[in-house]
């Protein structure tokens, strides 16, 4: 799967793609509904981007999954598994049918991703911050093995709380990191309240910009915006790339859309036909 410029993508391709954000969206009530646990919000807010990287950005083979050239993933935020985990398995890495294993015992699709456990995940994620520090150091290895890889991670705006993160950004812009896309899932709310009241992180752009970072904002339920971004990152040469992607919290289930009770709660029975008529599925 390769990437293709945006005046090569067609509108039925953007369709498609939509359609599969969609298909992931009900995958993840699915999922935390038979599971009786998970994070919901951030996993739907996530939907669109995901959608566009495993079905039209990213170099990857899902039959190989250690294929030394594939581009590669970092799921900063691993509390968005259940979202991840239906894009892998949309993609071929493992059959749809094991997603409503979500967290149960001995099953490979854990509460938080396990690269030991699930055919497709670059690294095992849930301590929030330490993600983009490996994805630099997979992209820095691509650099010294002379690969062309490119390495993507998906950051959430809580994580902006954490020094690690901006330990990163300094890395990133001093090793010139240009094979480095990271996404920012800016829907504003954390487990315990809205960003700006736990810890204000604003203004984040001028932040990126200030430790070297390219800095795109787009609307990240927009999947033209997110193609062209990324497209737009890959032209960039001797920095990094920062991808602020404003989102809604709950996105495509109208109660839980901007509500910060569904961070880490499951649907119930009737939220979940609720939730999947609003998407367009039969429950």
């Amino acid at each position: 799967m390769r990437c293709i410029s945006l005046s090569n993508t067609s509108d039925e391709e953007i369709v498609l793609l939509r359609r599969k954000a969609n298909l992931i969206r009900q995958h993840v009530l699915r999922m935390t509904f038979a599971a009786g646990s998970g994070h919901p919000g951030g996993s739907l807010s996530y939907a669109d981007i995901l959608a566009a990287l495993y079905f039209k950005v990213m170099n990857h083979r899902p039959t190989d999954p250690m294929w030394e050239d594939r581009d590669r993933l970092v799921l900063s935020k691993g509390h968005a598994a259940p979202a991840y985990y239906a894009a892998l398995s949309e993609s071929g890495y493992f059959p749809v049918t094991e997603l409503l294993e979500l967290r149960k015992l001995g099953s490979r699709l854990q509460g938080h991703p396990s690269r030991a456990k699930t055919p497709g995940v670059e690294m095992s994620t849930g301590s929030l911050g330490q993600g983009l520090s490996v994805a630099n150091g997979m992209a820095l290895a691509a650099r010294l093995d002379r690969r062309s890889y490119r390495v993507f991670c998906l950051c959430g705006d809580g994580e902006m709380q954490s020094g690690q993160i901006w330990e990163a950004a300094m890395l990133g812009a001093h090793y010139r990191l240009d094979n480095v896309t990271a996404f920012l899932d800016r829907n504003r709310l954390q487990i315990d309240g809205p960003t700006e009241t736990i810890m204000a992180i604003e203004p984040l752009a001028k932040k990126w910009d200030a430790f070297g970072w390219n800095v795109i904002e787009i609307d990240g339920h927009d999947m033209k915006q997110i193609i062209d971004a990324c497209d737009k990152a890959k032209l960039v040469k001797g920095k990094p790339t920062m991808i602020i992607a404003h989102t809604v919290k709950g996105k495509g289930v109208s109660f839980m859309e901007n509500s910060i009770a569904f961070h880490g709660k499951a649907p119930n029975e009737e939220e979940l036909k609720r939730g999947l008529r609003e998407l367009g599925e039969h429950p």
